[in-house]
């Protein structure tokens, strides 16, 4: 009887020992491209261009994915994000028909998320947005977009138009896997409050500035495993 014990007791072991040696590989199946993975279209905010996403792109490839499915896309900052969503959308449909993915995940930063947010909302994006996420968006406005005039920077402040109609109803409608990063110490985006949006998942970073979102290791991995998911 305890020699009949003891086997079973190995036998328990060894199967919970198999189980515990696969948990690292199914654990980390979404930091690695695969089959499945969308491409990604990387928006950026006021000011910026595509090669504010020059390192989490370069993560991106060192974690498998390709060049082609990687979109650091550049568009006229000045204008309206109503007027940007638009060119997002033929640039989405140039994107899925170059790699011939079924849909796109958009990685946007700051006032990226605007127009990204009015295409899914207004253009038909949903149907072709896999995960949608926003780097310290200026959601619900910003007061640092009291000091510049720009269409799209007043499109920014609190309580403007166009944030009155972007956030009216369902903020994050959709088929779409919503998620935000905000920083407690970025001093572009006030309130800190601005960026997350009900519906979404919304995640408090460390102690980043605003163009430190765009770097920052941790940022990034959560980034990748949610898109990836």
């Amino acid at each position: 009887m305890n020699k009949t014990l003891a086997s079973t007791a190995v036998a328990a072991a060894g199967a919970l020992l198999a189980v515990q040696a696969s948990l690292p590989a199914q654990a980390s199946s979404s930091s690695t491209f695969n089959s499945t993975s969308d491409a990604v279209l990387f928006v950026h905010g006021y000011t910026g261009d595509a090669s504010n996403w020059n390192t989490m792109a370069d993560r991106f490839r060192l974690d498998g994915w390709p060049s082609s499915y990687l979109d650091q896309w550049s568009y006229d900052w000045h204008q309206s994000n109503a007027t940007t969503a638009q060119q997002l959308s033929t640039e989405v449909d140039r994107l899925l028909a170059a790699t011939g993915a079924t849909k796109v995940d958009i990685v946007s930063h700051s006032m990226g998320g605007l127009s990204s947010r009015y295409y899914l909302k207004n253009l038909g994006g949903t149907s072709k947005v896999d995960a949608w996420v926003s780097l310290g968006g200026p959601n619900h406005g910003t007061d640092s977009a009291n000091s510049c005039f720009d269409t799209s920077c007043t499109e920014m402040r609190i309580g403007s138009g166009f944030l009155a109609a972007l956030n009216s109803g369902d903020e994050t409608p959709g088929s779409p896997r919503y998620a935000t990063w905000w920083s407690p110490c970025d001093t572009v985006i006030n309130p800190d409050t601005s960026v997350s949006l009900s519906g979404a998942a919304n995640t408090q970073t460390a102690c980043l500035s605003h163009t430190g979102l765009l770097t920052d290791a941790t940022v990034y991995a959560q980034t990748r495993d949610m898109i990836n998911h």
